[in-house]
């Protein structure tokens, strides 16, 4: 087989890339539409991602998020995003690059992206703490998922963290969403 000098596989990456990125940017302009929610897994020792020394403890290697109930300040940028999220009652804000991503699903739809993701030395921790906002449209909780998994199979472990009864969404596990 002929030597691939075009790198078609980078280029497909960078382009779904720009599927997630048109998304998020939408979300961040206008709110989640219908039944839409998002399950974003990222490599939290990866360049640029910026997450606090509590939430890089409990998840050195990779975590997963959901934008859904309880979110805020989305911001989009062609480089990353930044959201503000809730852990165990604990506002946080998270700035992570696209090039950290390694899968975004819309279980709604049944929409999957998994991406390749380099892994380096670790970044430097920063802590920001924020605020919530009153008007919040998605939750955030997050689970842990172990190893190099895919978005899919991580899903399928328990919830690491959910918020209390009554203080945000339940978490589920994509099984819940999939037929079988």
């Amino acid at each position: 087989m002929a030597e691939d000098h075009i790198r078609y596989d980078i280029l497909a990456q960078e382009a779904l890339r720009g599927v997630m990125r048109k998304v998020l940017a939408e979300v961040a302009r206008t709110g989640l539409p219908g039944n839409h929610h998002f399950f974003i897994t990222f490599l939290t020792g990866a360049p640029g991602v910026r997450v606090s020394p509590r939430l890089r403890e409990k998840y050195p290697e990779q975590m997963t998020i959901v934008i859904q109930f309880q979110y805020w300040d989305l911001k989009v940028s062609d480089t990353g995003f930044e959201v503000g999220l809730s852990f165990s009652d604990v506002p946080e804000r998270l700035e992570i690059p696209f090039s950290a991503v390694r899968g975004f699903y819309d279980p709604s739809v049944n929409f999957e992206l998994e991406f390749d993701v380099k892994t380096e030395a670790p970044a430097a921790v920063e802590e920001k703490p924020a605020k919530p906002q009153a008007d919040t449209k998605a939750a955030a909780p997050a689970k842990k998922s172990e190893g190099k998994k895919k978005p899919a199979e991580a899903a399928k472990e328990p919830a690491a963290e959910a918020p209390p009864a009554g203080k945000g969404a339940d978490v589920v596990s994509l099984d819940a969403f999939r037929k079988k």
